[in-house]
């Protein structure tokens, strides 16, 4: 028997929810035939066979959520195709032990799956002291989550299932490991609402949202673009871009990926630049590549672009990542000003508010003036504040002029 276990299918991807499985239990597969869609990190993937076979097992169904790792499907029989090995559970433990103790780690004698085991480290949990809800005590990725009261762990306190379909109702019980928030759920009653499981978009903006928390230490300027003097309105996005763009060639510190553990940070030569997308489903952040090459015509059918696979939920996953700058353009909802959060290794986000008519000072008197508020925050840790000064009036400066 053949078992097919959930690839990365991003770079570091810890996890995917099931969308819906294109193969049932008795079908006979061919290699590279469309068995699963997956939702990842902000995007929907069909995964094809890698074996020929019939299949004997289903590991999960639609809304459950699979680590990168686990068990996916089984074959009777089948022919390799790549590389996708299989591995009865007990051979993919010890292979991920031998790794944690190649790698000198003192947890590498728990038993955990690589997923639990990587976001372990990042947010600093020993895994000695979880106990595992998997096969023979097996540590989950669920596990570390609920361990840590990040993310998921909260509602599945309240009684909700994880991916294997078993009950975290206990861990929200106990209410010296449970957060504040997970015993309030867990005490509620019926006509209270509704638990529902962050799930797809959602928990990937939890996680995305929770790792800026932990690593950034974030700061924020604030300021106004007078846009009176504009000879067409509208076209807020290509504008922002276009001032982004000067804002770099004045300014290139916050184009830039920072590592922390090198204590150093790369100047990027060209802007990816991630756009905010605003969707039923959730947030997605698709990124339009070489924006400063581009022309204002190529510049609007990118944007268009990634905001119609955003909602058809089609981005694909390589337009998730790698992005050296980020734009959110939130007051074509409303706000004036925010505090937009940093998603590293990038060191910079823009934010424009809703533009309106302001009372400004012009020539001693009083004018009605149109105006964006612009929230530029930025990475302490690589950004001086000098630094992103200079960024944000290279901003103002490219949008106060007439066209």
């Amino acid at each position: 028997m053949s078992t097919f276990r959930l690839p990365d299918l991003g770079e570091g991807l810890a996890e995917a929810e099931i969308v819906e499985w294109h193969v049932k239990v008795g079908d006979h597969v061919r290699v590279d035939q469309p068995m699963v869609s997956v939702e990842t990190a902000k995007a929907v993937v069909e995964v094809p066979a890698p074996f020929g076979g019939v299949v004997t097992v289903l590991h999960g169904g639609p809304g459950d959520i699979v680590p990168t790792g686990a068990p996916l499907i089984e074959f009777d029989s089948g022919t390799v195709v790549g590389s996708m090995p299989a591995a009865s559970d007990e051979e993919f433990v010890e292979l991920a032990q031998v790794a944690g103790a190649r790698s000198g780690n003192d947890d590498s004698r728990t038993r955990a799956v690589p997923a639990a085991r990587a976001l372990a480290r990042r947010l600093k949990v020993d895994l000695a002291t979880i106990q595992g809800t998997g096969r023979a005590g097996l540590i989950t990725f669920d596990d570390v989550l609920r361990h840590a009261n990040v993310g998921a762990a909260e509602s599945n306190g309240a009684g909700a299932t994880n991916g294997s379909g078993a009950s975290n109702g206990a861990a929200a019980g106990n209410g010296a490991a449970a957060s504040p928030a997970a015993r309030a759920i867990a005490a509620a009653g019926p006509g209270d609402g509704t638990v529902e499981q962050l799930r797809g978009v959602r928990r990937a903006m939890a996680q995305s949202m929770s790792l800026s928390r932990d690593q950034v230490p974030g700061s924020t300027v604030c300021d106004d673009a007078d846009i009176h003097h504009w000879t067409q309105r509208g076209d807020y996005m290509l504008r922002l871009m276009r001032a982004m763009i000067a804002a770099w060639r004045a300014e290139p510190a916050l184009n830039a990926w920072y590592d922390p553990v090198a204590q150093s940070r790369l100047l990027v030569a060209h802007i990816d630049l991630a756009i905010a997308v605003d969707t039923p489903g959730g947030l997605i952040v698709p990124v339009v590549r070489n924006i400063e090459r581009k022309s204002p015509e190529e510049l609007r059918e990118g944007i268009a672009l990634q905001k119609q696979a955003a909602h058809r939920r089609s981005t694909q996953p390589e337009d998730l990542r790698d992005f050296t700058l980020m734009l959110s353009n939130f007051g074509t909802l409303a706000g004036r000003y925010g505090i937009p959060l940093v998603v590293p290794p990038a060191v910079a986000i823009l934010g424009a508010g809703k533009v309106r008519e302001d009372a400004v000072v012009v020539a001693g008197a009083v004018q009605a003036h149109r105006r964006m508020p612009l929230s530029l925050s930025f990475d302490h840790r690589c950004i001086t504040g000098g630094e992103a000064c200079r960024f944000l009036g290279a901003v103002i400066k490219d949008l106060e002029k007439p066209d």
